[in-house]
């Protein structure tokens, strides 16, 4: 009745916990210690791995929602929607662009 949640950890990943505990272990440190530390770095990658697959099943469910929604928009999109576009210009190039024809038809004048 009651669902066992608790899966066997996986060789590669006792593999790697003993690896990084006999990499931090220190020189006084027993072996029961560093057993130890092990099971805690394996506990750690094992909720880690948890997560990272709770937010891929999380991203599917979003994509999946999304893509369903998306299908009626394609079908309403068809109607063409005339858009104008305006550009606006600054009007300080155009009045340097006077002001240097200006100097430069005085400039010859004289």
């Amino acid at each position: 009745m009651t669902k066992n949640s608790y899966q066997k950890p996986s060789v590669q990943t006792q593999e790697d916990a003993l690896k990084m505990a006999r990499g931090t272990q220190r020189p006084a440190q027993s072996k029961e210690q560093t057993k130890l530390i092990a099971q805690g770095i394996q506990k750690g990658i094992d909720l880690y791995k948890k997560q990272q697959k709770e937010k891929a099943r999380e991203l599917n469910r979003k994509l999946k929602k999304l893509s369903g929604q998306k299908q009626p928009l394609l079908e309403s999109d068809d109607l063409d929607i005339p858009v104008n576009i305006i550009y606006r210009q600054h009007w300080l190039p155009w009045l340097l662009l006077i002001m240097t024809w200006l100097g430069l038809g005085i400039f010859f004048l004289l």
